[in-house]
């Protein structure tokens, strides 16, 4: 069997072909006896078996049977339903049984079509036979049946090949036709574009209206995470600042811890200078009685002296009050600034941030406007483009039609043209023929011999032919003229006209350019209004900063003025001071003046006034160790109550600190269950997201189901396009096949027909025992039924009771699936808070272990500071008596000379050692160590002659020997040789 596309090889020879025809002929005798004998075997013992067609019912039974189908029954239950209409049952019922009808006359075909073929095989075996008994003739034989056998055997295999070709072009064609009738199918059931696009419009807009939900959702949770953070931001600023004012109140704290001793030292002091007192005012006593002459001046002194120190004092007094004001007014107005500067620097970022939304809603109203715009603009050109393509083919239909016409107009004066004779060989033969004329002329004149007259006559007349003829030369060359005048014409008219049409076409691309820079032209304009808008939102929020700007320098101005006018006050307050001081001064020292005066003035009282003069120092020096240590009380109980004064506003602060955290702590309390809310609002967007992907994923894997059905199925076809040569040999097979089935089933009809023969012995068999009646039968039966119909209750209550289980699990499992999101949440929430707290614990704990780390490290300076002081005043005590600071400097600076004088040893040293390295390296670069002399290395005897280089065989010092030298002779050394 060929196969199509394939080189088939050549016709076996005619020898070849006769033993192939002799093998075929012998196999079907083989069959022929084969199938014979067990066919005379089975004629001997029954009759012989013929295929019989199955048995058709009749027409009632096929009516019963096809009311009894289930097709039937199912159309009845969709009806019964109200799933279909009757009309529609009716149209289907009619065309199920039309296709049974038809079912069955292609079976009764196929039982005749398997009887013929029967028929036809049992003549074809006959025919075979005989043609087997025919051909039986010697080989090698020459004769015509032969040859005529061989034509035969040929023509039947190009037959066969022929019809193989055709069997394979048709399966071609009708796999062809099948494969076109899909595709038709595949692209009636694709959807229409404009569904398509219908869909895809419902899918965006779905797709923006989530898109644009989402988004909003995003910008609440963005501006509520921003507010919490801003919240944050504000409470940690607000503990920040705690945490500072708790650090000033422990500073504060400790100030006033290193104060409270004061006081006591003080008393201590005052008690020790009161006994002092009372010891000098005894000593006072015992010279009062020297005194008594010079206590009239001593009063007018004192009295003078208490008066300015009064004075004195009532202006310390006006000082440190208007200072303690001065530095409270201060502070409140530090305060106050402070408060003013933060609510300005709010209003200044809510007004940055409303310009800021301002500007981004203009531009995306802008921006709507622009697109909205552009959209009717494309939507204008299309139109405009349609209306342009529309002109532009109703002028291609007119050219098309012009120019039919000139191609006919053309082919009309072509066709005149050629009827028209050739004008140059008529003019040639004219003159040809002219000039014939002329010569008969001349000899008709010579030959006849006229008179003188006539031949005047006939030259004239000749003249006169002459003149005509140039005439007419003229008259044509004229006519031609004006052909090709008017040709001219015509040519120029039909450029006129075309340059029109540009000129025409020209204009009105021009035109349609204009249109569209005056579009443009629109555009720009609505641009620059966009961008001139733009600029103006700009130009205010500019403004609006500027004014700002200004504002907060004005502020600047007025507090640097305002801290030049505090810093000139203070000035000359301190001015004031120290002309008071320099008042007290001067007259501190116009006081000694005249103390001095006196003293010299009264020289005999000279001892007296020195004792005196010691006293009187004494008394004021501790009048003003007195009034600095009051003084100092007065500042220490100011600066304490100061300090307390202090520490009630830090309280107060702190009280409202904690209430406005625990207001905090209650927005942020309210914002997190308005973050639950929208936490819950967007996971049922997610849950709905998660749906339509899921739908998504059955769609996509559908398509790939039918993608790999598809695949299969082509897999399928080619599978049967290999097997398409086999066709005919299993079509064949096939047939083979059905009748030997037909022949089986017709033998198993006649077996089953002999096996239910009543009439055999063998087919009876007695059955023992007594039948039940009707009555218990039917017992039995109702026995049998309530039996079932009480199983079917239970287990119709068992599913009930299981479906009930079932659905209440499902919502256990349900409410337990979200019990265990909020446990989840709040259990990570209570984590964050834990972790929070315990960071919060850990920084605490880490300030304050730092901040006694400080107060140590301060404490332990300064001791060392007091050391320190002390130290000094020794070593100032000593330098002054002339001796060293202390024992270890003056150690240390033995040590640093001697240090000092070994360092310059070892300079001294290696600065040897480098001249001496220096003259020992040869010009050579070779180190040696010995004198630069020629004789160095010659014996001081005359024994040795002059010493030579070892070279490359220089000796070596031996290695020592090992244990197996006991193994080894002794060598016998020779004697060296130099």
């Amino acid at each position: 069997m060929s196969v199509p596309g394939e080189s088939r090889s050549p016709p076996p020879p005619p020898a070849e072909e006769e033993e192939q025809s002799d093998a075929e002929l012998e196999r079907d005798e083989d069959e022929e006896l084969s199938d014979a004998e067990p066919e005379h075997d089975e004629d001997e013992d029954e009759e012989p078996i013929s295929a019989l067609a199955p048995e058709v019912g009749l027409s009632e039974e096929d009516s019963a049977h096809s009311l009894a189908s289930p097709v039937f029954q199912w159309l009845d239950e969709l009806l019964s339903a109200g799933k279909i209409s009757k009309a529609k049952i009716a149209k289907l019922k009619a065309s199920f049984s039309l296709l049974q009808d038809t079912l069955k006359s292609s079976q009764d075909a196929e039982l005749n079509l398997v009887q013929e073929c029967k028929r036809y095989r049992v003549a074809l075996r006959c025919q075979r036979a005989d043609l087997g008994k025919a051909e039986e003739f010697p080989e090698g034989s020459d004769s015509e049946t032969y040859r005529l056998r061989q034509q035969l055997l040929k023509i039947h295999n190009d037959l066969q090949e022929s019809e193989e070709r055709h069997q394979n072009t048709i399966y071609q064609i009708e796999c062809l036709q099948e494969e076109k009738m899909q595709l038709e199918k595949e692209y009636e059931t694709q959807p229409k574009p404009v569904e398509l696009e219908k869909r895809c419009k419902s899918l965006r807009e779905s797709g923006e209206e989530m898109r644009k939900e989402i988004s909003q959702r995003r910008l609440e949770v963005r501006s509520l995470t921003e507010d919490t953070e801003a919240h944050r931001r504000l409470l940690i600023k607000e503990q920040q600042e705690l945490r500072d004012k708790q650090d000033i109140i422990d500073i504060h704290e400790a100030e006033l811890a290193q104060l409270l001793p004061v006081p006591g030292q003080l008393g201590k002091e005052i008690e020790r200078i009161n006994r002092k007192k009372e010891e000098v005012l005894k000593k006072q006593a015992s010279l009062e009685e020297q005194l008594s002459e010079l206590c009239a001046e001593q009063r007018g002194v004192q009295e003078q002296s208490v008066y300015v120190e009064q004075k004195r004092r009532e202006a310390l007094r006006e000082v440190e009050g208007r200072r303690t004001h001065i530095e409270a007014a201060e502070r409140e107005r530090s305060l106050l600034l402070k408060d003013h500067h933060m609510s300005k620097e709010k209003e200044v970022i809510l007004l940055g941030h409303r310009g800021v939304q301002d500007v981004t809603l203009s531009q995306v109203l802008s921006e709507k406007k622009r697109l909205h715009e552009a959209a009717a603009r494309g939507v204008r050109e299309r139109d405009r483009h349609l209306r342009s393509l529309k002109k532009k083919e109703q002028q291609l239909r007119h050219t098309h039609e012009a120019l039919t016409h000139t191609q006919a107009r053309h082919l009309k004066t072509k066709t005149e043209r050629d009827n028209l004779p050739d004008g140059e060989g008529a003019v040639q033969k004219r003159n040809e023929l002219q000039k014939e004329v002329d010569k008969l002329k001349r000899s008709l004149l010579h030959q006849q011999s006229v008179a003188g007259v006539e031949t005047q006559l006939v030259e004239a007349a000749l003249a006169h032919e002459q003149e005509l003829v140039k005439e007419t030369h003229r008259q044509r060359e004229e006519l031609r003229h004006l052909a090709c005048l008017a040709q001219v014409k015509e040519d120029e008219r039909d450029q006129k006209s075309r340059e029109l049409l540009r000129a025409q076409q020209r204009l009105q691309r021009i035109k349609e350019d204009l249109r569209g820079k005056d579009m443009v032209i629109q555009e720009h304009k609505k641009q620059s209004m966009e961008i001139q808008s733009r600029l103006g939102v700009f130009a205010k929020m500019y403004d609006v900063i500027k004014g700002e700007r200004n504002k907060c320098v004005m502020l600047i101005q007025t507090a640097s003025q305002r801290s030049t006018e505090t810093g000139e006050s203070l000035k000359i307050l301190e001015n004031e001071l120290d002309i008071i001081h320099t008042t007290a001064i001067n007259k501190d020292k116009l006081l000694q003046k005249s103390r001095l005066r006196r003293v010299h003035g009264h020289l005999v009282r000279d001892a007296l006034r020195k004792d005196i003069s010691k006293v009187a120092c004494v008394l004021l020096d501790m009048r003003q160790l007195r009034d600095e240590q009051k003084l100092r009380l007065g500042r220490l109980t100011h600066l304490i109550n100061t300090h307390e004064q202090q520490l009630l506003h830090m309280r107060k602060a702190y009280d409202c600190a904690i209430q406005a955290r625990n207001e905090r702590g209650v927005q942020l309390l309210e914002r997190e269950e308005e973050m639950c809310i929208f936490y819950e609002k967007v996971n049922v967007q997610e849950g709905v997201l998660r749906e339509g992907n899921m739908e998504l994923q059955v769609l996509e894997e559908e398509i790939h189901s039918g993608q790999m059905a598809i695949s299969e199925e082509n897999r399928l076809i080619t599978l049967a396009r290999d097997l398409l040569p086999c066709k005919k040999n299993l079509g064949g097979e096939s047939t083979v096949l059905q009748i030997q089935l037909s022949e089986c089933k017709d033998r198993r009809w006649s077996l089953e027909r002999a096996l239910e023969d009543p009439t055999h012995p063998s087919r009876l068999r007695q059955l023992e025992g007594a039948d039940p009646s009707p009555l218990e039968l039917m017992t039995k039966i109702e026995e049998l039924e309530l039996r079932l119909a009480e199983r079917e209750e239970q287990l119709l209550e068992k599913e009930l009771v299981y479906d009930q289980v079932g659905r209440l699990c499902q919502r256990i499992r349900v409410k337990a699936d979200n019990g265990k999101q909020d446990t989840l949440q709040l259990a990570k929430k209570m984590t964050s808070l834990q972790v929070r707290i315990k960071e919060a614990t850990a920084s605490l704990m880490a300030l304050v272990a730092e901040l006694s780390m400080r107060q140590a490290g301060s404490m332990t300076l300064q001791q060392q500071l007091r050391e320190r002081e002390q130290e000094l005043e020794c070593c100032q005590r000593r330098v002054e008596q002339g001796l060293a600071p202390s024992p270890d400097t003056h150690t240390h600076w033995l040590h640093t000379l001697r240090d000092q004088s070994r360092r310059d040893k070892e300079k001294r040293a290696k600065a040897q050692l480098q001249l001496e390295e220096a003259s020992s390296l040869l010009p050579s670069g070779v180190y040696t160590t010995a004198e630069s002399r020629p004789n160095a290395y010659i014996p001081p005897e005359g024994d040795l002659p002059l010493p030579k280089p070892y070279g490359a065989l220089a000796p070596f010092m031996p290695t020592d020997q090992g244990a197996n030298m006991r193994h080894i002779r002794k060598p016998q050394p020779k004697p060296i040789q130099i």
